[in-house]
């Protein structure tokens, strides 16, 4: 009796609506024995870890953190990390020092070109790094104030790669509606090395992540997400490269309109390669229904729920993807005064659980 009002101490507090409003959460567990026992408030299947401080130095030294320390974080996350988060740091360094010779010849030259190119290539590198940091970031455990986890960084660092991304091609489309109209003839022909050492290096980025070389990729975790977005950089750079390449290459042999062609043909690969990675991730952040689940089934379900006698209507189905592999959802039964609730409970949970959705949240209201 006091671990019952103690329960419906703290729904009043949280505003479940005390001991008048029934919420009962299920979690989808690795093997399904039977239904779990509904409580008032909702709850996860992971675990959730609260860090608490060793000492007072340890939390003044956490409290107020300064570039070394996160640098330092970084690279030790990263060393302890996959595969993936080393050979991203390698291909980040690469670029690094690649971008930094460029900007530093185009200035002691007065080359434009190869400044602007710089610019492009360091701008590039601080999304690769963010994905890294997300890479190191993601890996950390559920706490009190992301009950979830952080694997959505994940999610968000593919949708700003591919942004940036669709930014490259509608800029390219730029770069080519001006090269047909100015006078071709004034192309510089230096930027040839440029691409070619920048094909190199992307190259190499392209063969570390060659494992998710495909335009419609099936995503069965957030980390694929994330990996695949970093191969459509590099290979979305490269492809710029080349066509840089063929473009000087044509203009030297007296080919007209090369440039115009060249980056017009570029501008719409990169926009065709990146658009299914944009439309995947914008889903999933605007959480819209999940694409694992077909509509029809979730519609079938709310019908067998509905022509149950004891149920008198379903309503405020939602249901979205977290990340993805992760599917949540929430709904409210209205049941007949006087029914006991839990058969309802164990056959709405039945149904979901068996269409893959992991997290279920349902609240039944008497009429």
């Amino acid at each position: 009796m006091e671990g019952r009002d103690s329960l419906s101490s703290i729904n009043g507090d949280f505003g479940f609506g005390g001991a008048t409003d029934r919420r009962f959460a299920f979690s989808r567990q690795s093997s399904f024995q039977q239904p779990h026992t509904p409580i008032d408030i909702p709850t996860h299947a992971h675990h959730h870890h609260y860090w608490s401080a060793p000492d007072d130095k340890a939390s003044a030294w956490v409290q107020t953190p300064s570039l070394s320390f996160f640098l330092f974080s970084l690279f030790r996350n990263v060393r302890s990390g996959h595969r993936y988060m080393k050979r991203l740091f390698l291909m980040i360094s690469l670029n690094v020092a690649y971008s930094t010779a460029e900007l530093l010849i185009g200035l002691f030259s007065g080359r434009v070109g190869l400044v602007s190119d710089a610019v492009h290539l360091t701008f590039g590198c601080g999304l690769l790094t963010f994905s890294l940091f997300v890479m190191s970031a993601s890996r950390k455990k559920a706490d009190q104030e992301y009950t979830y986890g952080y694997k959505r960084l994940e999610v968000l660092s593919a949708f700003t790669n591919a942004l940036f991304l669709l930014f490259m091609s509608f800029s390219l489309a730029v770069e080519a509606l001006h090269a047909f109209i100015q006078d071709e003839s004034e192309h510089k022909h230096y930027l040839i090395v440029s691409a070619v050492t920048n094909l190199f290096v992307n190259l190499v980025g392209v063969w570390f992540f060659r494992n998710y070389a495909r335009i419609n990729l099936a995503y069965r975790n957030a980390e694929d997400m994330n990996h695949h977005s970093v191969f459509l950089h590099v290979l979305a750079d490269s492809i710029r490269s080349a066509g840089l390449i063929l473009a000087s290459w044509l203009l030297s042999i007296g080919v007209q309109n090369a440039e115009v062609l060249c980056l017009g043909l570029v501008s719409v690969a990169v926009f065709m390669l990146v658009l299914p990675l944009f439309k995947a991730t914008g889903g999933i952040l605007l959480q819209m229904a999940p694409p694992s689940i077909p509509t029809s089934a979730l519609n079938k379900c709310l019908r067998q729920i509905s022509a149950r006698e004891d149920v008198l209507e379903v309503s405020q189905a939602r249901f979205w993807e977290l990340v993805p592999g992760h599917v949540v959802g929430s709904l409210v039964v209205q049941v007949k005064k006087g029914i006991n609730n839990r058969p309802i409970l164990e056959f709405v949970h039945g149904l979901y659980h068996d269409l893959g959705v992991q997290d279920l949240t349902v609240q039944t209201d008497d009429a």
